[in-house]
């Protein structure tokens, strides 16, 4: 834990692409905790208007946006995907404006404690230093590639890339306080998530007495 956090007690829930980290997220949201999503806070940082949109079409040409001027994300994933340096180049666009989102969300939280869903905090954890505990939603990458091409309709080849780009199953794992096993669509996730959600008000309460 770090004393020297300002916010409520945080809970980072991480994982790779397509663990299931949305579901997760939405029990903790049914048990009535503050949820706050990195990929969220970017969906709102592109929408027609904002600076990042503006520096992402600056970066990636006028064709990265449709005709009524949103992001067209399957082209810009498309992209990054296949370039190193061009996802290189929208981190550095979005990632400073979602830490700084993220944190200042986790500030005003109004529950005992919030979850920030950070899909990359393995690539970034010195960034979230004062997060107190990191919860990773696990999955095997076979598992992954099947619910990509399930889910987002991509080719094998894609989701491959997808999780080469991303750190290692053993790098998230290495970061983890706790773990979930989504391996699975299992009728027991209620039952572990409302486990940690004890074990995380008495965390908090133990935070909120210091």
């Amino acid at each position: 834990m770090n004393s020297a956090n300002p916010c409520a007690y945080s809970v980072a829930l991480t994982g790779g692409v397509a663990s299931g980290k949305s579901t997760v997220a939405d029990r903790f949201r049914r048990l009535g905790t503050s949820v706050f999503d990195a990929d969220v806070v970017a969906r709102a940082l592109v929408a027609p208007g904002e600076p990042a949109l503006a520096e992402i079409v600056a970066a990636f040409g006028d064709d990265i946006v449709d005709a009524a001027g949103d992001l067209d994300r399957s082209r810009l994933r498309k992209r990054v995907f296949e370039d190193n340096e061009s996802r290189l180049r929208l981190e550095a666009i979005l990632h400073p404006r979602i830490r700084a989102a993220l944190r200042a969300q986790a500030q005003t939280c109004a529950t005992p404690y919030c979850v920030l869903v950070i899909p990359l905090l393995a690539e970034s954890r010195g960034a979230y230093t004062w997060v107190d505990r990191v919860l990773v939603v696990d999955a095997p990458p076979a598992v992954q590639i099947a619910r990509l091409m399930q889910r987002d309709g991509a080719t094998r080849d894609l989701a491959l890339r997808m999780l080469a780009s991303q750190a290692s199953r053993a790098q998230r794992l290495a970061l983890a306080d706790d773990v979930i096993d989504n391996a699975d669509a299992h009728a027991l996730l209620d039952d572990v998530v409302a486990r940690l959600h004890r074990r995380y008000l008495t965390l908090a309460a133990e935070k909120s007495r210091q």
